[in-house]
């Protein structure tokens, strides 16, 4: 969801604002063009807040999560080392 659904949302928003205030329907059947408008409105707005929280919450952080290791190792004449390594 994320950005795409806020696209999408913001969309929807725009056209119930247009379907409720600038549309005029002048016939005394069938459904109403503002009741439409309002519904993707609400929709509209309810799928930002949604979406919204889902890319706010979703984004990583962009420094690098790396591990340390030290650790002994012996070699073939009994030597023993400390060995440090760091991986990213």
């Amino acid at each position: 969801m994320g950005l795409t659904g806020m696209v999408f949302s913001t969309i929807a928003i725009a056209a119930g604002a247009v379907m409720y205030w600038a549309v005029t329907n002048t016939q005394g059947h069938g459904f109403r063009l503002s009741t439409v408008g309002v519904i993707l409105m609400i929709v509209g707005a309810i799928g930002l807040a949604i979406s919204a929280t889902i890319f706010g919450t979703s984004r990583r952080t962009t420094g690098r999560r790396g591990h340390t290791y030290d650790r002994q190792v012996t070699d073939s004449r009994g030597g023993v080392a400390a060995v440090h390594e760091e991986v990213h």
